[in-house]
């Protein structure tokens, strides 16, 4: 069995199939039951009336592949889509398969044609990712991350908005193939500048002990979040609270002053009585009659 029929049959004998997106909805039969609102002539080539303007067909290819990222069977027709025929060629040159429109489909059959071996493909999408890294938005992220911590600044320093500034910060880890949830702002410069991406010029601002998260989300609250829980000082007492032991809370006494020891008093008692003595046994001055 060639290759090509090996991956219709694995779509068809899918038991999802049955419910992939582009297929005819049961209560609507020209709609997608992935979307109703998409009619199932989406993804042909061309639509009934073949008098499409350039704008409606840009708009039907995306409603299609909206619906295609949410297929059950996405991989699996993106493989049958993607495989050639005895005399190679595409399997499926026109139309949406697998959420890919037809020249995305036949430039990736061109790579694999001019690929003479897997690491080449695989280097060539290495070139490809560090190019769009080396944009000048991208650089101007890097080189605001290399001097400044605080997400406000590093916007203000790429001159971009903080959301446009976290959005390329977290594309910049798609590209260098670092998690976009965990990476942190040490491992993006340095695997930029290892890569060539930063250049070796660029001097980076240390962040201190407690690095803070490279890929925050779009509105930066994991950031903020991730900030206010790494600068508790660890030796500050920190109460936990349950619902219905609030009188358990433990407040903080007042400091009482220590009481003296008996032979303090008995010091403070001497020097007291020796005091009175004195007063006692000092005359008092004769006052000088008037003139």
């Amino acid at each position: 069995m060639s290759s090509r029929n090996r991956a219709y049959y694995t779509l068809i004998d899918h038991r999802h199939y049955r419910y992939r997106g582009c297929a005819p909805d049961p209560d609507h039969p020209t709609q997608a039951q992935g979307d109703v609102s998409v009619p199932v002539n989406a993804w042909l080539p061309y639509t009934d009336d073949e008098q499409e303007t350039p704008g409606a067909r840009n708009a039907r290819q995306a409603a299609a592949q909206a619906v295609c990222g949410t297929c059950p069977v996405l991989a699996q027709c993106r493989a049958y889509a993607l495989s050639e025929t005895a005399e190679g060629r595409l399997s499926e040159p026109e139309g949406v398969w697998g959420g890919m429109l037809p020249l995305a489909r036949h430039r990736d059959l061109v790579a694999r044609r001019t690929a003479t071996s897997p690491a080449q493909a695989a280097a060539a999408v290495d070139e490809r990712r560090l190019a769009e890294c080396r944009t000048d938005q991208k650089q101007a992220v890097l080189r605001s991350l290399a001097a400044h911590v605080d997400e406000e600044l590093v916007a203000y320093g790429a001159f971009m908005d903080v959301r446009t500034a976290n959005w390329h910060r977290s594309l910049l880890c798609g590209l260098l193939g670092l998690d976009k949830e965990k990476a942190t702002r040490a491992q993006l410069l340095d695997t930029a500048r290892a890569l060539g991406v930063l250049p070796a010029g660029v001097r980076v601002v240390p962040d201190g002990a407690v690095p803070i998260a490279a890929a925050p989300n779009t509105d930066g609250s994991r950031q903020r979040r991730l900030a206010r829980g790494q600068r508790l000082t660890p030796a500050r007492p920190i109460q936990l609270i349950l619902p219905g032991y609030e009188h358990l809370l433990r407040v903080p006494r007042p400091r009482r002053t220590p009481r003296p020891s008996g032979a303090q008093l008995r010091v403070v008692r001497v020097i007291a009585e020796a005091l009175t003595l004195d007063a006692v046994l000092t005359p008092t001055p004769a006052l000088e009659p008037a003139a």
